[in-house]
């Protein structure tokens, strides 16, 4: 049998060569496919207690982590960011807005990330894997961080003087404070993942969504988490910058493997529709 063809373009009369053929594997195996949903599903679930699992195995290095706080703190005062605790006192003064936030923080980490990777599945087939491997990238890295890097949120900083805000509205909320603490590694917080996942979301909500107000909505979401993990006293600033650097080596691995971003693949991996060269 002959190499596998797709359908030419209006205005053409012979195929041409799927690019993706057995001719070479690797590209075939790289190839945009239909993600199957039982299969998707297994994954994340697979992969997001793998993730908790090891994250959560970390040896919570207390003395470490709050000298490893210590010099982040005195870094962001020589670099003249050090608002956080300005933030944290301010935000917490209005009772209602610090409450929106802890369940901000709580929720829609998972909530949002999900959400968009559904929106994938059903409406950019063929650009999902591609996505989620970013994400899973992202994810993974920030493991290496929490193992080599042992960090103390602002909040449990000592003589600092943050307020831990889910603890003093007893909203709940937070895996590392309050009857949950024991359940999750409180020295995991560099790098940020809410800012890794946010950023995730909203970049690739912003590169592939038709509609301007979904658009704006996508830049918003990063901007306002940054916001949140600030003013809860969840993480510093340099913690964010740490999320962002896993995301960029998410996009990049991804880039590397499918050979373009994922906004560039064909959208659907339907019958006849001819994979961009790479």
């Amino acid at each position: 049998m002959g190499e596998p063809t797709v359908t030419c373009p209006e205005g053409h009369d012979k195929a041409v060569p799927h690019p993706f053929t057995a001719a070479n594997p690797l590209r075939r195996l790289r190839a945009p496919r239909r993600p199957r949903v039982w299969f998707e599903v297994l994954l994340i679930a697979l992969s997001y207690w793998t993730y908790s699992l090891i994250r959560n195995a970390v040896p919570e290095q207390r003395t470490e982590a709050l000298r490893n706080a210590d010099w982040i703190w005195r870094a962001e005062h020589q670099l003249g960011i050090a608002a956080e605790q300005s933030i944290n006192h301010t935000v917490n003064s209005a009772t209602w807005l610090i409450v929106g936030m802890n369940y901000y923080y709580a929720t829609l980490h998972f909530v949002v990330t999900l959400g968009v990777l559904v929106w994938l599945y059903r409406a950019h087939p063929g650009r999902y894997a591609a996505c989620r491997l970013g994400l899973f990238a992202t994810t993974g890295v920030a493991l290496a961080g929490y193992y080599f890097y042992p960090l103390a949120p602002p909040r449990l900083m000592t003589g600092a003087h943050f307020v831990d805000t889910v603890v003093v509205h007893r909203t709940w909320g937070s895996m590392a404070s309050g009857d949950l603490k024991s359940m999750s590694n409180q020295y995991a917080a560099m790098p940020s993942m809410h800012i890794g996942w946010s950023l995730w979301c909203g970049l690739t909500v912003f590169a592939l969504a038709a509609t301007p107000w979904a658009r704006v909505l996508s830049l918003l979401y990063p901007t306002l988490t940054l916001v949140v993990i600030v003013a809860t006293a969840n993480h510093f600033w340099l913690d964010a910058v740490g999320g962002a650097l896993c995301l960029a080596f998410g996009c990049a691995l991804s880039r590397l493997w499918y050979g373009t971003l994922p906004h560039r693949l064909p959208r659907t991996t339907a019958p006849g529709v001819l994979l961009p060269e790479t």
